[in-house]
């Protein structure tokens, strides 16, 4: 990858036509993370909305929110928590099905990964449809905790998930949006 010298997040972030298929404008994180600045940029703008808040734990969606959701975790100084797909961790879990456009996903976190009432912040590098998200949330509010925000690099407006998290009653936070996709 050559380096990028960008304004802005969305300049780190390349888009490969037609990936995983046909049709998919797929927008690839990687860029963005190989750049030093570009990586600290966004850790930066993903933490801006909460300034002053505190968090107990940042959440984590696999997988590329777990790279976000530990940087983000370490300057908050606060603890990191996955949600990994299902029979990944070790241990007892809780599940939470979803549904995707071609069938259904299961993920799952330790049953004690959160204590009732601790402060959560749910990062993640993309909003589509807000399957995954929803899931991660519905995971951790039968946990009991306080989902405080939701945060992710890049929302794909036209997919419906922020209307979706927002029906939730979640408040959600993107870097940047690609309209069409």
């Amino acid at each position: 990858m050559k380096p990028v010298s960008g304004t802005n997040v969305r300049d780190y972030i390349r888009t490969i036509a037609d990936f995983p298929h046909e049709g998919i404008m797929f927008r690839d994180v990687t860029t963005l993370f190989a750049d030093p600045r570009g990586f600290r940029m966004a850790i930066d703008q993903l933490l801006h909305p909460y300034a002053g808040l505190r968090f107990d734990k940042v959440v984590g969606l696999e997988a590329r929110g777990f790279i976000l959701g530990g940087a983000v975790a370490h300057q908050l100084s606060a603890g990191f928590v996955p949600v990994r797909k299902k029979g990944k961790l070790p241990g007892a879990v809780i599940s939470e099905s979803y549904t995707l456009e071609y069938g259904e996903a299961v993920v799952e976190v330790h049953d004690d990964a959160i204590a009732a009432g601790e402060r959560i912040l749910l990062v993640d590098d993309l909003l589509a449809t807000g399957g995954t998200a929803e899931a991660g949330i519905r995971l951790m509010e039968r946990l009991g905790a306080e989902i405080i925000g939701c945060a992710f690099i890049i929302d794909l407006p036209d997919l419906g998930g922020r209307k979706r998290l927002e029906a939730m009653g979640m408040d959600v936070h993107a870097l940047c949006s690609f309209e069409g996709d």
